[in-house]
């Protein structure tokens, strides 16, 4: 047994990894996903992904290479399949529920406190396993840069001294290096625990070597798309004022930035260990060592808030203080008028809400053929859409004239339909190649300069006569009346009135939505 001093979280020695109740946690998170996992079809950015990871760059308009990167090497090891598609995200989060375990262990938790920590990093992020999308890794590389400086921490509290005991730092320069090739937003998080450390210390954390070599790193790695960014004109700004715009439309700006952050942090098991993790990293004293964690994660909520961030991006913070609530309801329970809160029972609970959550209903509903416009309605109803739209512009295309039909390119207005045509369309004999102004499409080619003809699908025709000598409008495509999409307008034009190549940068646009 591991005997603990009465100096904050010092320990004697680590406590063991509780491998039995942390797999079973693996196993209750994964069981559900695994059934519902290829239960739904393929979401917009999941086109995105796999038409952008196809014209593979160092760099995209909106993110970084990886996610694309995977998605298309997923999309062409097992054409087609969504269940695959979505695989590495679910990896990503059963990954991150045993390195939360292991943040929580650092901490100077025991078994009942890994399993906990565990089980609401399990609930938390669930959903984040059932498709692909960059929040997945993102948190995992998030989770894994608080536990190894954690780790640090511990190591330098046991006495341990010199290159060995640095290595945790170097080793969260090399995730941070792979976090950046998800997203530019690990930096946020190095910003908040300088700050952070400068406010509670330990403030030899930034005097040491491996830090900065880790660092350096971090920033050789990630200079490619860096210098991408800069030879496009730093479009990932213009992305970010977009996010900031709609996130004022969808989520009601900073107004509702932390209701709706405490709503996804896991219903009600999440939400009372985040708030009490938080609250006993900046008062209790058994978790002095790690006060600065409580600043970092207060830093990193300010400092998204600020940019009008969306509140998912502050999701990665959020097991420190899991961890930090398990730990310290080991080491001294809580009030006894809210004692019942953090037990398993509650845990199961939210663990019911959360699993009823997942689109069993929905795969039903269209597995049976049931297309209306009530069902259609349903926000995840709009991923059943995309087939049935692509085969709609290909047919189309087929009545045009054989010369013209193939040398006729496709523009859609939004990046989503441009995703669903350059992945479902080549299945559905659609050779034309597809364009789009929207968000990272914009950047990945436009119509030649010696195109007559081009097919404008879901563009305003007011917008389109604006652009173009000659709009015939051909009627509308699409999905049923009733969705989020609505049915596109389909315009054959010609004769635009500047070449598409002085054309394309003005029609370029980061934001989808308009209030």
């Amino acid at each position: 047994m591991v005997e603990i001093k009465e100096m904050g979280t010092r320990a004697s020695a680590l406590a063991p990894l509780a491998w039995g109740p942390v797999l079973l946690v693996v196993a209750a998170v994964a069981a559900p996903l695994l059934i519902t996992l290829g239960g739904h079809g393929h979401d917009p950015d999941e086109l995105y992904f796999i038409a952008a990871g196809a014209q593979l760059e160092w760099g995209y308009a909106d993110q970084p290479p990886f996610v694309p990167l995977v998605a298309w090497l997923m999309d062409t090891w097992f054409p087609g399949s969504v269940y695959a598609l979505r695989l590495p995200s679910l990896l990503a989060v059963l990954a991150g529920v045993i390195v939360a375990a292991l943040l929580a262990r650092e901490m100077g938790g025991h078994r009942r406190a890994q399993a906990m920590t565990a089980a609401v990093f399990g609930l938390a992020f669930l959903w984040y396993g059932g498709a692909l999308q960059t929040d997945s890794f993102s948190i995992l590389l998030w989770t894994v840069v608080s536990w190894l400086v954690v780790r640090w921490v511990r190591l330098r509290r046991d006495g341990a001294s010199g290159t060995a005991a640095d290595l945790p730092l170097l080793w969260a320069g090399v995730a941070t290096a792979v976090a950046l090739q998800m997203k530019f937003l690990i930096p946020v998080l190095w910003v908040a625990l300088g700050i952070g450390v400068l406010i509670a210390g330990p403030r030899d954390l930034l005097r040491r070597p491996l830090l900065w070599a880790g660092a350096a790193f971090a920033l050789f790695t990630t200079a490619p798309g860096l210098l991408w960014q800069a030879a496009n004109g730093w479009p990932q700004l213009a992305m970010s004022e977009a996010v900031a715009a709609e996130q004022e439309i969808l989520s009601g700006g900073r107004l509702l930035f932390l209701p709706h952050l405490l709503l996804v942090t896991g219903l009600v098991a999440g939400t009372v260990f985040f708030c009490f993790g938080l609250w006993k990293l900046l008062s209790s004293p058994d978790l002095r060592d790690y006060r600065f964690l409580g600043w970092t994660v207060l830093g990193v909520i300010a400092l998204i808030l600020i940019a009008g961030g969306r509140y998912t991006y502050v999701l990665g913070i959020l097991p420190v203080t899991f961890a930090a609530a398990a730990v310290q309801l080991q080491l001294r329970p809580p009030a006894r008028w809210w004692r019942w809160v953090p037990t398993w029972p509650v845990i199961a609970l939210s663990a019911v809400l959360t699993f009823t959550q997942l689109p069993l209903a929905a795969t039903t509903l269209f597995a049976a053929g049931q297309r209306d416009d009530l069902a259609m309605q349903d926000t995840a109803g709009e991923e059943y859409v995309w087939p049935a739209f692509a085969d709609s512009v290909a047919r189309a295309l087929r009545e045009l004239p054989p010369p013209e039909r193939a040398a006729t390119p496709v523009v859609t207005r939004y990046y989503w339909e441009a995703g669903a045509l350059r992945v479902l369309g080549p299945r559905r004999d659609l050779p034309n190649p597809v364009y789009s102004p929207s968000r990272g499409f914009g950047y990945l080619g436009s119509p030649s300069d010696d195109t007559q003809l081009t097919l404008l699908v879901g563009w305003a025709p007011e917008t389109a006569r604006e652009l173009f000598a000659e709009v015939i409008p051909l009627g509308e495509v699409g999905p049923a009346a009733g969705t989020e999409l609505g049915r596109a307008s389909l315009l054959l034009v010609a004769g635009p009135r500047e070449p598409w190549s002085r054309m394309w940068p003005g029609l370029r646009t980061m934001a989808v939505l308009s209030s």
